[in-house]
């Protein structure tokens, strides 16, 4: 399976008077979103689904990129939102293993850990900005990963 990881794009700021879980994208997060989908479409990557922490934040990203990509919307995923650990990630994504590409929008420091994880790698040696792409070749059921791209948000073209 190829894993297409993606962390949520910019939001406002912390100190949401509905919580962390209200924080919407800004107009930039929104742009940057579409260029992600623009991105998968352009370069035939768009996935077979795409799965969301069901945070605002995330899922507004994971809609914005569908709509771009011209694809189906986002699957909200709960064990996707903040805290998720990587045995967590693992154990869900095994019910997507039949798909052949398969994205996630989430949150940091969850993503970075499990692409460590899955790399086998240590000591926070992976950071995921917002609104970047990782993609990463999984190999089921050992679970681990080749890394194939890691796209910054600043190299996501128009």
């Amino acid at each position: 399976m190829e894993l297409l990881v993606i962390r949520h794009a910019k939001a406002e700021a912390h100190g949401h008077p509905q919580g962390d879980a209200a924080r919407a994208l800004v107009p930039k997060g929104f742009d940057q979103a579409a260029r992600i989908g623009r991105l998968l479409r352009k370069t035939d990557r768009r996935p077979d689904i795409v799965l969301t922490s069901p945070l605002v934040r995330a899922r507004q990203t994971a809609e914005a990129l569908c709509e771009a990509a011209e694809m189906p919307g986002p699957v909200v995923q709960g064990w996707l939102a903040c805290g998720m650990d990587p045995e967590t990630a693992i154990r869900e994504l095994v019910a997507f293993s039949d798909f052949e590409r398969v994205a996630i929008v989430g949150h940091e420091p969850d993503l970075s850990s499990l692409i460590e994880w899955l790399l086998g790698c240590t000591g926070s040696s992976v950071e995921v900005k917002k609104a970047s792409i990782t993609g990463l070749q999984v190999h089921p059921p050992a679970w681990h990963a080749r890394l194939l791209f890691h796209i910054p948000p600043g190299l996501i073209g128009e």
